[in-house]
């Protein structure tokens, strides 16, 4: 049986203009076969009659026992303990049925969010959903997920698959090489951060958003449903915590990606989540930018740069980003990261914590964080962070030359306390 999985897409063409479809509302355009100019939305939007790309499943895709049971068991991954997930397998397919049985009908109403704080570093209001409203959003995220997937650009991350934190940070590093000309030309970066990104969502501009690719008015109620169950502003704002909200918000800020990519022509700009950066050799054009880029995130998205995180310096002098301070030939961890890692380390020194911390070290240069590490644990942590040619003359001549990114590393700790660190190349 083929996957549920699999994308649909469905495109319709209107009247006799025809044109190759783009994943862009900021494509270029030109005249209609009538010879009149397309009517203009602003922001370089242009409603004409061009092909477009629209969700080809239905509401009874999403809601059928199938999904809801693909659905639970990705769901259940790392939540099998907890009380609520155990309550609600209890009696597994009679809730299914129950909840497809209210959708079906249009009788189903979002429940209230349980409301907590976390630091991440810093304070964050989380809104957690019950079980079978965690469970329908999973449902629809394996639908809506590989449809959106194929609008977005190639240089946003966040919440999709294979494009994380690491990701972003190699690619925005291939930029510099790119943009310097492999270190011979001066390069400057761009970055700012949307002030309060998930909190200031618009409900209604997101909803319009979806509207242009979702056809189907049934599956468009069922989001309405799950985009206005969070009110704590009315109209306003996305809850932390639920999986839709991760899709949601890459779908809304997509908007902000083309108009970047295809109105301001920015070759060099990525986006991790609510931060975005654009490098370019023009200190002058870089500058020209902060105000269309201010301008379209208030007018179209209703959106506000954070005005103490705009920052344009160049890549030389390091840039942060992602955690990181980048350099063109190293990066060093940013040092409210390290503190809290030293300090996690001395409230939990436990093997497992050390263990994702070297794997953290090991994609930058953490010669001092590592020598840290040795000192409060008292494990060969240290012995991670040695010099290239300390720790790569130690293995086989194959291996030497290699970064140390591209290395395996495994601590090993034994019953009696010994640890063993073992260093193996990839692919050797």
């Amino acid at each position: 049986m083929e996957s549920i999985r699999a994308p649909i897409v469905k495109r319709e063409s209107r009247g006799r203009f025809f044109k190759k479809t783009c994943q862009s509302l900021y494509a270029p355009v030109s005249r209609s076969a009538s010879g009149k100019s397309p009517k203009s939305l602003g922001g370089g939007a242009y409603l004409m009659r061009i092909m477009k790309i629209q969700l080809g499943h239905t509401f009874q895709d999403i809601i059928s026992i199938d999904n809801l049971c693909l659905a639970w068991q990705e769901f259940l991954v790392g939540k099998s303990s907890k009380y609520d997930v155990r309550e609600f397998g209890k009696n597994l397919m009679d809730n299914l049925i129950s909840l497809r049985e209210e959708l079906e009908s249009k009788s189903y109403k979002h429940s209230p969010y349980e409301s907590f704080f976390i630091h991440d570093p810093k304070l964050r209001h989380i809104h957690k959903a019950a079980v079978r409203d965690r469970l329908l959003h999973h449902a629809i995220h394996r639908i809506l997920y590989p449809f959106f997937e194929r609008t977005f650009i190639s240089d946003t991350y966040s919440c999709r698959l294979g494009k994380g934190t690491l990701k972003a940070m190699d690619r925005f590093h291939s930029f510099y090489l790119k943009e310097s000309r492999n270190h011979t030309k001066t390069c400057w970066v761009l970055k700012g951060d949307i002030k309060k990104c998930f909190a200031s969502i618009d409900q209604e501009i997101l909803i319009d958003i979806l509207m242009n690719y979702i056809p189907d008015n049934e599956i468009m109620w069922l989001l309405e449903e799950v985009i206005r169950s969070f009110s704590d502003t009315p109209g306003i704002g996305l809850p932390l915590g639920n999986l839709t909200s991760q899709l949601f918000i890459n779908v809304y800020m997509n908007e902000f990606d083309q108009f970047v990519k295809h109105k301001l022509k920015c070759r060099y700009y990525l986006r991790y989540a609510d931060d975005w950066a654009i490098l370019s050799q023009d200190r002058v054009l870089l500058e020209s930018l902060i105000s269309p880029i201010d301008s379209f995130l208030k007018e179209r998205l209703h959106l506000t740069l954070h005005p103490k995180k705009i920052i344009l310096k160049t890549y030389a002098s390091g840039v942060d980003f992602l955690g990181w301070i980048h350099f063109p030939k190293h990066r060093v961890l940013r040092t409210k990261t390290r503190y809290r890692m030293i300090k996690r380390l001395k409230d939990h020194p436990v093997n497992e914590t050390l263990q994702s911390y070297i794997g953290l070290l090991s994609h930058g240069d953490a010669h001092e964080t590592g020598e840290e590490l040795f000192k409060i644990t008292g494990f060969l942590g240290g012995m991670l962070c040695r010099s290239r040619h300390d720790l790569c003359t130690s293995l086989p001549s194959r291996s030497r030359g290699r970064p140390l990114g591209q290395m395996r590393l495994k601590l090993r700790l034994t019953p009696n306390s010994h640890v063993y660190l073992c260093s193996t190349p990839r692919n050797y």
